[in-house]
């Protein structure tokens, strides 16, 4: 038995993962205002946020070379953010489609990150068992890919910022309308405020090339490994839409295109 008045040592769970003395508002970070946190809001208008990512930037540049050492070195913990300054965190708002190479990585540490879209390229990551982006709060939503990660079992996942969460049920943006032919749509090179990327390449679903079918966009919420996640599905086809599983159990039970649907009423109604 352990003696009560014994000093005991507390794991510190996210290490050096953020700034020296800096709270979860420092420098490393934009406020992000897309809804209220603290009251649920099912009716308010919501949207993806629009930003692109500076490729120039030292932070982009920094990220892009950790990622071809812990490729190199096959790491399997990868916490990309330590190796930057908060000014080079504050300048990463997605990862590079080149995080495909981590197939060792079993632990992804995002904590504190500045994201507001991770790549659909997370689905490469075939050997991921744990996945942290906790306190990333302008990160609302998650590719369809992720469901790839077939040894995922663990997340920890800022809930309250995420699309139609059962504690608050904020909205979902409303998705643009699905086309059959992208004959006259650049998917690639597609205004992330409209279409939550910026670019599509791949059916989230058969992997076939959106280019030489259509695109149809839907969201479905899942779960992933300890959350259910809001997830954006990019389909070719609406064959590929009806493939889709059901719904998380509580949630919207089949795909849809967001803005003003129905949802379970929330936690705290």
């Amino acid at each position: 038995m352990t003696d009560e008045g014994e000093p005991r040592l507390f794991v510190n769970r996210w290490g050096d993962t953020s700034a020296p003395g800096r709270g979860r508002a420092g420098p490393s970070t934009d406020r992000c205002s897309c809804f209220d946190g603290s009251k649920p809001h099912p009716r308010a208008r919501v949207g993806f946020h629009g930003e692109r990512q500076d490729t120039s930037a030292p932070g982009w540049q920094r990220l892009l070379e950790v990622i071809d050492e812990a490729a190199a070195d096959g790491r399997e913990e990868f916490r990309p953010l330590v190796e930057l300054s908060p000014e080079e965190r504050r300048q990463v708002v997605t990862l590079p489609p080149s995080i495909a190479k981590l197939t060792e990585v079993k632990h992804l540490m995002l904590y504190g990150s500045n994201l507001v879209r991770i790549p659909p390229e997370i689905g490469a990551m075939t050997s991921l068992e744990e996945f942290t982006p906790y306190t990333s709060y302008r990160l609302h939503w998650f590719p369809y890919e992720i469901t790839r990660c077939r040894r995922l079992v663990s997340s920890t996942v800022s809930t309250r910022a995420l699309f139609g969460n059962y504690k608050l049920r904020p909205p979902f943006p409303h998705l643009q309308p699905s086309q059959d032919s992208v004959m006259e749509l650049d998917t690639a090179d597609l205004d992330p405020k409209r279409w939550g990327a910026t670019a599509v390449h791949h059916c989230s679903v058969c992997e076939r090339t959106v280019e030489q079918s259509g695109l149809h966009q839907v969201w479905i919420s899942l779960r992933v490994a300890t959350d259910v996640l809001p997830l954006l599905v990019n389909a070719c086809s609406s064959a590929c839409v009806a493939a889709l599983p059901d719904g998380a159990e509580g949630y919207i039970r089949a795909p849809h295109k967001g803005g003003r649907v129905d949802q379970p009423s929330s936690d705290w109604d």
